[in-house]
């Protein structure tokens, strides 16, 4: 099994990861006006998230709607919905149960319980990270898609907003997590399988030494 500091550093990125995910799903910047052409002289920025459009002014001033209609949305942010739920949702289990799996822990039972455990864990992660990195692929292509279209005006135009790359780095930090704990129980069965224990080894040997006194016995 890893280290336990190695499974301590996998659990604070996976903390980090999951408050990404939390922080991405619920920010309105996914999608920011782009400063081309006559929107570069401007004081307001418009901000679309997976919830609310948001309005700032430069007096300070806020303002959001929110998205009530689903229907009415694009797939690709109706498809963002969903897996960054369900991203969250699966890093909040992954936590639980690695928290129950790691080495630095008395909890779980013996170490081959501890060890599966932790094999979840990862396995949540994992998932976790490839359901968030799917919609922020996705909403990234879109808006690319759209800036690089000569038909659409300028002032439609947009980039990533900031909530974009936070997808993006939460997403790394919930992969790169989730396989330093699966690694972690696959070196230890690999070790068990390549290295027999000495319990096993024992009683073959004492044998061949029970056989040798017998044969000295008859001489």
């Amino acid at each position: 099994m890893a280290s336990a500091g190695l499974q301590f550093f996998a659990f604070i990125l996976a903390l980090l990861g999951v408050f990404g995910a939390i922080t991405a799903t619920l920010l309105p910047n996914w999608k920011v006006n782009a400063d081309v052409g006559s929107n570069i002289i401007t004081a307001i920025t418009q901000m679309q998230g997976l919830w609310m459009d948001c309005t700032w002014y430069s007096t300070g001033m806020f303002s959001c709607t929110l998205k009530y209609s689903v229907l009415s949305l694009p797939v690709y942010i109706q498809a963002a919905r969903t897996t960054m739920v369900l991203s969250c949702i699966l890093s909040a289990f992954g936590i639980c149960i690695s928290t129950v799996g790691m080495k630095c822990t008395k909890l779980g039972g013996d170490r081959d319980t501890k060890s599966y455990t932790s094999f979840a864990g990862g396995v949540c992660f994992i998932l976790a990270g490839i359901f968030e990195l799917i919609p922020t692929s996705w909403y990234t292509r879109e808006i690319i898609s759209n800036f690089l279209d000569p038909t659409v005006p300028e002032s439609s135009k947009n980039e990533p907003g900031g909530a974009v790359y936070i997808g993006f780095i939460s997403a790394g930090f919930l992969f790169i997590a989730g396989v330093i704990f699966c690694t972690s129980c696959v070196k230890k069965q690999q070790g068990a399988w390549i290295y027999p224990t000495k319990q096993q080894q024992f009683p073959a040997t004492q044998q061949e030494n029970n056989a040798g006194y017998n044969l000295k016995d008859y001489v």
